[in-house]
């Protein structure tokens, strides 16, 4: 991961107060200030209309801001054409031309700069060689699988060597099992090759395996930006604890304050107590959030601190764990992700009662 201070961070891309709005009334993206760093790989990541893929197309000369700025390496990129910005673009269609060999694909990058006819061809055999697609210089793209057409359409992008490559959910079109093994090869191969790129998804978890770090988007704002364990375990903001990985909800009032902690009434008159990340303030209405991995299941004799009354509803098997359903009074279902050793030590059951503790620290409330 990068983890750079701010003496040491080198700038390749900066967006600043950057606004887009197709209509003249609604921002599709709002004041936007956003530096991405030399040899990282960032995704963009949001539910759809949340900005992301705008952001991405202005960045690549798709779509011009509104207002602001968008700089590469200093050079203001606000009029500049997409063929003049020396950035690669994977879409997520491929967009190969069918008319042309696998091989004249890739080359066409280097055709239309005008570079000569033999280095061409070295650059191409290079480029097919780094995504392990050499043997396939001569195919037609309709001779070719969805993963094969990715793996060419990556190495067009690659070939004339871009300091930024900006990928618009390149696995999307692709089958599960495939899309992971790809998510493992694009980071191997980013790591190998220390060329920054820039992807827009709206899967979490491809956002989560792939990224330095993540720009978490909503409602054409960054939410957070942060490195991945950062964004998973101490989100900023309730959006972003719960489109980031699977999260538990508790509402409730706040009833204390004490330094950086709050004690939550709940509406069974039960207190939890948890991190106060927004500032709220005795009287407010707070929900309370917390990962299914960060609860600990007792029996419901067990005398803990921090704990709910529960009763399990279900029970889900996973393979290598289990998830436990609880229904709590007058909340959602609560979902605990417990290992298989644990759940068949506390022989659980359905409609057993059951203690669910919570550390503190683990506990994150909002407002």
């Amino acid at each position: 991961m990068i983890h750079k201070d701010n003496a040491t961070r080198d700038t390749l891309v900066e967006f600043r107060g950057v606004k887009k709005t197709y209509d003249g009334e609604h921002l599709v993206v709002k004041h936007l200030d956003l530096n991405i760093e030399r040899g990282e790989f960032l995704t963009l990541l949001g539910p759809s209309g949340s900005g992301k893929t705008t952001c991405l197309m202005m960045l690549a000369g798709f779509e011009f801001p509104t207002g602001g700025e968008i700089r590469l390496d200093g050079q203001l990129l606000n009029k500049v054409p997409p063929h003049k910005r020396n950035i690669g673009m994977v879409f997520q269609n491929y967009a190969l031309f069918p008319h042309m060999t696998v091989a004249q694909n890739v080359a066409y990058p280097l055709t239309v700069r005008g570079v000569d006819s033999s280095t061409r061809a070295a650059k191409v055999k290079q480029a097919l060689d780094m995504v392990q697609m050499g043997k396939f210089a001569d195919r037609y793209s309709a001779q070719l699988s969805g993963g094969q057409q990715q793996r060419i359409a990556l190495a067009r992008a690659l070939v004339f060597e871009p300091k930024l490559v900006l990928m618009d959910e390149p696995l999307g079109a692709l089958d599960k099992q495939l899309r992971e093994h790809m998510q493992l090869e694009l980071k191997a191969l980013h790591q190998r090759l220390g060329v920054t790129f820039v992807y827009v998804t709206h899967d979490q978890s491809e956002a989560l395996t792939m990224s330095d770090r993540v720009a978490v988007f909503d409602q054409g704002v960054i939410q957070q930006l942060a490195v991945v364990d950062e964004l998973y375990e101490y989100p900023q903001n309730q959006f972003v604890a719960g489109f980031i990985g699977d999260n538990n909800r508790i509402n409730g009032t706040v009833s204390s304050v004490s330094g950086g902690q709050c004690g939550v009434r709940l509406p069974d008159g039960s207190i939890l107590n948890g991190l106060n990340v927004n500032s709220a303030q005795p009287g407010q209405n707070v929900t309370a959030c917390v990962r299914p991995e960060r609860i600990r299941l007792h029996a419901a004799h067990a005398e803990i601190p921090n704990a709910l009354r529960a009763t399990v509803s279900d029970l889900i098997y996973f393979g290598d764990h289990v998830r436990v359903r609880c229904a709590l009074p007058k909340q959602d279902d609560c979902f605990v992700k417990i290992a298989l050793h644990d759940a068949a030590a506390l022989d659980l059951s359905t409609d057993a009662p059951v203690r669910l503790g919570i550390e503190p620290e683990r506990l994150r409330i909002f407002n």
